[in-house]
């Protein structure tokens, strides 16, 4: 398992589905997350790809920031990807547990553009 203390992960989401979060005091998932029954979330390594695959070109996406330690009771690692541990929250997503909320921009060739503070 990866270690999380003090470690941040990662959610992307919409800017509509933030709004409501904010609205709600909680994250309570996107339509996949709800369908498969946890919040998907990545890792800095992982978060790029994730973009790619799944939010290609989407032009309102926020990168959300959560700490690790303020999840863990409800934090699982799992396989994913090539069997790739994947963080995964099971529950609501406080706002509390939310370090930062940054817009991603799209580039040129429209890939994402991440902060270089992911790095």
């Amino acid at each position: 398992m990866p270690a999380s203390d003090g470690a941040i992960i990662y959610k992307l989401v919409p800017k509509a589905a933030w709004r409501q979060a904010e609205l709600l005091g909680r994250f309570i998932g996107s339509p996949v997350d709800l369908a498969d029954g946890y919040i998907h979330l990545s890792t800095a390594v992982q978060v790029r790809e994730t973009a790619a695959k799944h939010f290609a070109g989407e032009s309102d996406l926020l990168l959300v920031a959560v700490a690790t330690t303020d999840v863990e009771s409800q934090l699982r690692w799992e396989p994913s990807r090539g069997g790739a541990l994947f963080p995964h929250v099971y529950g609501d997503l406080p706002l509390s547990a939310v370090r930062a909320v940054t817009p991603l921009m799209l580039g040129a060739d429209g890939c994402h553009l991440f902060p270089d503070t992911l790095d």
